[in-house]
């Protein structure tokens, strides 16, 4: 069972991302603010739930959220600023968005840019010890999911659907035979065959 909060005493919005890894389309990331006596029995860091479960979580998690948010960082943008300041701009833009502010930020993982205003504490495998950070792993990568299987209906040859920009053995092979499109990271190693990048 997660842990409900760090300190009862403070509004806590848990913090993840979703995407970091991909060859193609944005990182997402999302702040989630849980009542702090807030429980659930199946609450789980996002990677070791099935999609049924994440889709049903990501409906519980929106009810009983007191706020939560969900923004993200382009291909483009990463590319410029490279992917680990994207991934952390993606996180304080969901907390630019939380109709309710923090007193407190829990982020997944060990680094990130301080919040002008609002303390932060970075845990390792946060996913799996809060609930908060464990619901925004859920909703960055629910709706990172279904963006990327809305992209595959313009580019189906590389398996958007299922992989979601993962590079994948269908993925990189698609990408030597197609050529790369507009939502694939020109800063990540996509030179698989370098005459289809001219």
């Amino acid at each position: 069972m997660l842990k409900s909060c760090m300190n009862p005493n403070l509004i806590e919005a848990g913090l993840d991302e979703a995407g970091r890894g991909c060859l193609a389309g944005p990182v997402v990331a999302a702040a989630v603010i849980f009542p702090s006596d807030y429980s659930h029995p199946l609450l789980n860091d996002s990677k070791q739930l099935s999609k049924k479960n994440r889709d049903q979580l990501r409906e519980d998690i929106m009810r009983d959220a007191l706020a939560w948010a969900v923004a993200e960082v382009d291909r483009e943008e990463i590319d410029t600023i490279n992917i680990l300041n994207a991934a952390l701009l993606a996180m304080r833009k969901s907390v630019d968005q939380l109709k309710l502010k923090p007193e407190m930020l829990l982020v997944d993982g060990n680094r990130f840019h301080a919040y002008p205003g609002i303390p932060h504490q970075c845990v390792i495998k946060g996913d799996g010890i809060y609930l908060s950070i464990a619901a925004a792993s859920i909703l960055a990568k629910t709706h990172r999911d279904e963006l990327m299987s809305k992209l595959a209906l313009e580019h189906p040859e590389y398996g958007w659907e299922t992989n979601a920009g993962y590079g994948t053995e269908r993925h990189r092979e698609a990408i030597m035979t197609h050529g790369i499109t507009v939502h694939h990271r020109r800063s990540f190693n996509l030179s698989f065959q370098t005459d289809l990048f001219e």
